[in-house]
């Protein structure tokens, strides 16, 4: 699949190593609306190398591998290519690059936002979309988040460093769509994790939620929407607008998404890819590994060569 890394590819390295003032976090800038992509090459191994954010970073790995250290809670999180890392504004971490060399960098991009860039768009899904979740109004959460990106994801990366490097007569509009959608992203994976936390805290909580606890008791199992309209006390029209309007995606496709985020955690563990597939209510290996395929951007075995047992 083409993803950023051969957009990033196009800005050949010679050209970049032409540009090139620093061994460590050598850095060229692209400027957008209220947006700015930045292209990171660290050619020398280095640890402790600090990043500080003043709007939110949305950061990609592109390759290589960099340690992230969070100071105020002294945790230290493994970065990888597939990944990407949001940053709140006025966050700071610091960095190890323990594989970077001359001929191989390590290459990584950050996307920096503007906080009422954001602010204006968590507004309108505010007027817009009310959660069945109290205590959340889409406003963006100061917090890190760290996930392996989506095939849509990757896709809609792709297409922004593409606007962002190339002279397209469309790009401060086509760029404004785009930051737009990372945005909402963003904001509807935030969402989500809140209802995740209703579902488990108070199962009861509403009709979508009690749904949504349902589906994750019951990831082995095949979906039966006829149960979940019961559970939900909706019927089958009312729960699709309904999750449509709260998840963005229809009931089967969430449950799949649990069962696939659920399979890539046991195969991350160090489970085999044919456990993984049956354990999470996956009948055939060949369908399983389509399904995961077009989730992550890469095959079930490449996932565990890549990120078993990290």
């Amino acid at each position: 699949m083409k993803d950023a890394t051969m957009q990033i590819e196009k800005l050949s390295l010679s050209k970049r190593r032409e540009k090139r003032q620093l061994l460590v976090e050598n850095k060229l800038k692209f400027a957008g609306p209220e947006s700015e992509l930045s292209i990171y090459d660290t050619y020398r191994s280095a640890t402790g190398v600090g990043l500080a954010a003043d709007q939110l970073l949305f950061c990609g790995m592109v390759s290589g591998r960099k340690v992230m250290h969070h100071l105020p809670e002294k945790s230290s999180e493994l970065f990888l290519p597939h990944e990407s890392f949001v940053m709140p504004p006025g966050d700071y971490v610091e960095i190890d690059f323990p594989d970077a060399k001359e001929e191989s960098p390590t290459t990584c991009l950050t996307i920096e936002i503007s906080k009422d860039r954001i602010n204006r768009i968590s507004e309108r899904m505010r007027d817009l979309i009310a959660l069945d979740a109290s205590a959340h109004n889409w406003e963006y959460q100061p917090r890190i988040i760290h996930q392996h990106h989506t095939t849509d994801t990757q896709q809609l990366l792709e297409k922004m460093v593409s606007l962002y490097t190339q002279n397209n007569p469309d790009k401060e509009i086509m760029l404004d769509l785009s930051v737009t959608e990372l945005v909402i992203r963003l904001l509807r994976e935030q969402g989500r994790e809140v209802l995740l936390s209703y579902s488990q805290k108070d199962p009861e909580a509403s009709g979508v939620i009690a749904a949504i606890h349902y589906l994750e008791q019951n990831l082995t199992v095949a979906l039966d929407i006829d149960q979940l309209c019961r559970t939900a006390c909706m019927s089958r029209s009312r729960l699709y607008v309904e999750f449509k309007k709260q998840l963005g995606c229809t009931p089967g496709e969430f449950h799949q998404q649990l069962r696939l985020k659920s399979a890539a955690e046991a195969i991350s563990a160090g489970n085999s890819v044919t456990d993984a597939c049956y354990s999470f209510g996956f009948n055939d290996l060949s369908h399983f590994s389509r399904r995961f395929t077009r989730f992550f951007g890469c095959s079930p075995s490449s996932y565990r060569q890549k990120f078993g047992n990290n």
